[in-house]
């Protein structure tokens, strides 16, 4: 059977307009495959690009599987967030 997600969240390194994706490190080993199979993808992104403004060859996932851009420029890590010293 096929993996079915009503929605899947992402985070990728760049995006352009059309929602095309690339990834930094290991992000690009299970993201691809959650981007297909859901039915709403919301993806984080560093930058968004101009139109044309990431390579055909670099582009893991096509923009046609991703339904929402989010652009966060200096996202806080897993690690920081994590920390006891920033909790509330």
């Amino acid at each position: 059977f096929p993996i079915q997600a009503d929605v899947a969240l992402i985070k990728a390194e760049r995006s352009d307009p059309w929602g095309n994706l690339t990834y930094n490190k290991a992000a690009r080993n299970f993201a691809p495959a959650m981007c297909m199979a859901a039915r709403l993808t919301i993806v984080q992104v560093r930058s968004i690009t101009g139109l044309g403004g990431i390579d055909p060859e670099h582009v893991v996932t096509p923009g046609i599987f991703v339904n929402r851009i989010v652009r966060v420029a200096e996202p806080i890590s897993e690690a920081r967030a994590l920390r006891e010293d920033t909790k509330p």
